[in-house]
């Protein structure tokens, strides 16, 4: 006696939920690069027990003078004079021009917003510079 089946078998598979995993993954995948690699500046930040390897030859200081329309002036190398920020970036690729690895710290007073340090930050960035923020010992 001969059984025969009444169903046969369907040789294929559905690809659907391959699929929905792939698509999970390269969701997963997209998401946690960004998160590897941030769009910051590399800063040297010394320690305040000890010194940096890197020696700044120029510096440039943010000082706030609390008035009430919140002027805050950009000096270079301790000159009197303040500049401008446009002025700052050019008398940086002056001074800096013949180094080897050229850098520069940034002094800035306590109460100046980051967003003024940020700026200079972004003229070291521009300019592939590296950057010092001085710190006071504890």
């Amino acid at each position: 006696m001969a059984i025969k089946r009444t169903t046969k078998v369907d040789p294929a598979f559905s690809m659907s939920s391959m699929t929905d995993i792939v698509f999970l993954l390269l969701i997963f995948f997209l998401v946690t690069s960004t998160l590897i690699n941030p769009n910051a500046l590399k800063l040297l930040l010394p320690k305040s027990t000890g010194q940096v390897s890197a020696k700044a030859s120029v510096s440039v200081s943010i000082k706030d003078w609390q008035d009430e329309d919140e002027t805050y002036t950009f000096h270079i190398n301790g000159d009197e004079q303040p500049c401008t920020l446009e002025e700052v970036e050019t008398k940086l690729i002056e001074l800096l021009a013949g180094e080897e690895e050229p850098t520069f710290s940034i002094y800035s007073d306590e109460t100046v917003p980051v967003g003024n340090v940020v700026q200079v930050m972004n003229i070291a960035k521009r300019n592939k510079f590296k950057v010092i923020m001085a710190t006071r010992p504890e």
